[in-house]
């Protein structure tokens, strides 16, 4: 640390020059932590799927419906712990672009199925005895203003009229990357309310296992079950389930690496032509050094601390913007609920920075470490 006012002396010596380097790197570093966000929110999924669940849909597409039924024959297959079903509501909220995702459900198990969604109790119990009640995540309530208690209109879309319900709870993640923008509504209001031919259909089924490790044999143990029927059914792990719609949407992670790539490549060359034109101006500082003792390697370190100090410091600045504009939440209106900077991304981040500038620091290092003293001299 007793270098560092000589590091500082020579950053600044060029103030403008440092700080477009500095603003470069902030630049590139803010642009890697909203990748890592974005990344981070389409496989936000497969990352926190439960690895004690299994989704049950219709063989055919995902979007094709199933018979309550299947509900207990689910339930008798060994290794099913239980079973909920769930139906996409897909209502509209003033507006087609406040999109939220809408599911109706049997809250009697939801909670049993899906421990990580936190509800307090006496707001449960009141949607429970609620038939047009509904539960809402903490990021939607907190993105139109609701609160317990408030009467949210919808019009519906796939189950058409005017729908009411009733604000009964809010839910909120037991982890930041927890999806807290779901509204849930009860099953039983649909059947009531809902179209005649929706009588006695559903979704798609949520099923917790007791083992997880049997996950696959119990997969294919409910699958046999409906096998050559007309509601032939299709079940896989959250997991797989998760994956499966993120490959739907394109290579997200070759895009997003691609585009690091490309940032990352162009920073190593500003910084390194800027440490190349400091060491150059500097040659005879250096020479000096190494006149009244200082060792080779002493001058390689210093050059080295520059693009090092640099590196971090833009680094810092871009990853602090980027977690502080991150921090409201999802800026898509819930295309991307689990918008976050994990803390490995900001560590990947600030290691990344730093690797960039040690590497475009290096050849200026190697240079200023072999210069010859009367050679810089003879400069003068």
């Amino acid at each position: 640390m007793r270098f560092f006012p000589l590091l500082l002396a020579n950053l600044l010596r060029k103030k403008i020059r440092t700080l477009l380097t500095v603003g470069s790197y902030a630049v590139a570093l803010f642009l890697f932590g909203l990748l890592s966000a974005i990344h981070g929110a389409f496989t936000a999924g497969i990352e926190l799927a439960g690895a004690d669940r299994l989704i049950v849909m219709h063989r055919a597409s995902f979007i094709q419906p199933l018979p309550f039924a299947h509900r207990d024959r689910i339930l008798r297959v060994p290794g099913v712990r239980d079973v909920a079903s769930s139906s996409w509501f897909g209502g509209v909220y003033q507006d087609p672009k406040n999109f939220f995702p809408q599911f109706a459900i049997e809250p009697e198990v939801w909670r049993r199925v899906y421990p990580e969604f936190q509800v307090p109790d006496g707001e449960w119990q009141a949607f429970l005895a609620d038939r047009a009640g509904c539960v809402v995540g903490a990021t939607t309530a907190q993105r139109f203003g609701w609160k317990v208690g408030d009467r949210i209109p919808l019009q519906g879309t796939i189950f058409p009229g005017a729908w009411e319900f009733n604000l009964r709870a809010i839910y909120r993640g037991s982890r930041p990357q927890d999806d807290m923008t779901q509204f849930w509504l009860q099953k039983q209001y649909v059947d009531e309310k809902g179209p005649e031919y929706w009588k006695g259909l559903v979704g798609w089924y949520v099923v917790r296992v007791t083992n997880p490790d049997e996950a696959l044999t119990i997969a294919k143990a409910i699958d046999g079950a409906f096998a050559n029927s007309t509601w032939e059914t299709r079940t896989q792990t959250e997991r797989t389930f998760a994956a499966a719609f993120v490959r739907q949407m394109g290579n997200i992670e070759f895009l997003i690496l691609a585009v690091g790539g490309v940032v990352f490549f162009t920073l190593l060359l500003v910084t390194g032509n800027t440490m190349a034109i400091a060491v150059r101006e500097r040659t005879a500082e250096l020479a000096v050094l190494k006149a009244v003792g200082f060792s080779d390697g002493f001058v390689l370190l210093v050059v080295l601390a520059e693009s090092a100090l640099l590196a971090t410091a833009g680094g810092g600045i871009g990853l602090g913007l980027a977690k502080t504009f991150t921090s409201g939440g999802d800026p898509t209106g819930g295309i991307l609920p689990a918008f976050y900077i994990s803390p490995a991304s900001v560590a990947a981040g600030l290691g990344a920075a730093l690797a960039v500038g040690l590497a475009a620091g290096l050849l200026p290092a190697v240079l200023a470490m072999r210069l010859r003293v009367v050679d810089a001299l003879r400069r003068i």
